[in-house]
């Protein structure tokens, strides 16, 4: 009934997981969603700290992340991420001192130029069985003994416990593409939540980049058979209250057989202001 997809990334597998039918939405009918504050916020953090790392490592200040902040900031106004938002001056001015609290929590963390960095946003691709596994890499780094270590920003929240191993097995995925794709496994991997200062890391193991491919090949075999019957179930949650198509899920007496046209035309909507 729907096309089957040929790759996954972290995200899309655990879209699936926390809730099949918005996954249908998203990744198979593939609707449009309307920007959302979180999200843009945080993409320009992640903007501001690549432009950060592109400069030596000895000019990695303080002024140079505001610098780097305020470029940005630039280019941002102009990206419709940005303009679909459709702030007032005021509320874009909450927006952007939260972006830069957040890369100022950034430089509480850790010291950029102490940072041996070989990629920045790294777009990995590498197959595992009948699937290809892709995903970004925020930052890859070599530590003092030459070992690869994988670092990514987070700009919300660290999770609860019962999360936090959900978080660390999009990383292994990384894990999973260094050694697919450059030979190494990386020694370490590092979720930085930036809006608390925390730090997570896990030491990946060729049991843990085993048990990634075997978890994402189930995962994508649920999404084949999803995809032959039509039977994406959805699964409510607390994420519920701000999911974009929300007003076409059954669980809430929604037709999803509606959602191309309708979401099309709100989007189009939205855009316009």
């Amino acid at each position: 009934m729907f096309p089957v997809p040929t790759s996954l990334s972290p995200s899309r597998v655990e879209s699936f997981l926390s809730c099949p039918m918005a996954f249908r939405f998203a990744s198979i009918e593939k609707l449009p969603e309307p920007p959302s504050i979180p999200a843009t916020r945080g993409s320009l953090v992640h903007r501001a700290l690549e432009l950060l790392f592109m400069l030596a490592q000895n000019e990695r200040s303080a002024e140079a992340a505001a610098t780097s902040l305020a470029t940005a900031i630039v280019e941002y106004r102009a990206d419709p991420d940005f303009t679909n938002l459709h702030l007032s001056e005021a509320q874009a001015a909450v927006f952007f001192s939260e972006a830069a609290d957040l890369v100022d929590s950034y430089l509480r963390m850790e010291d950029p130029k102490s940072v041996r960095d070989i990629g920045l946003e790294l777009r990995l691709e590498a197959p595992a069985g009948e699937l290809s596994l892709r995903g970004i890499i925020d930052r890859l780094e070599l530590d003092p003994e030459g070992q690869l270590i994988v670092t990514d920003y987070k700009t919300g929240r660290a999770p609860s416990a019962n999360y936090e191993q959900g978080r660390l097995a999009g990383v292994h995925f990384y894990s999973f593409l260094c050694e697919a794709l450059f030979g190494r496994r990386p020694a370490r991997i590092r979720l930085m939540y930036l809006k608390t200062g925390e730090v997570i890391e896990a030491t990946p193991s060729a049991q843990s980049v085993r048990f990634i491919t075997t978890r994402t090949t189930a995962v994508w075999k649920a999404i084949e058979k999803a995809c032959q019957t039509g039977d994406f179930k959805p699964r409510p949650s607390t994420l519920c209250g701000g999911c974009a198509f929300k007003q076409w899920c059954p669980a809430f007496g929604g037709t999803p057989e509606l959602a191309t046209v309708e979401a099309t035309r709100s989007f189009a909507a939205v855009v316009a202001g």
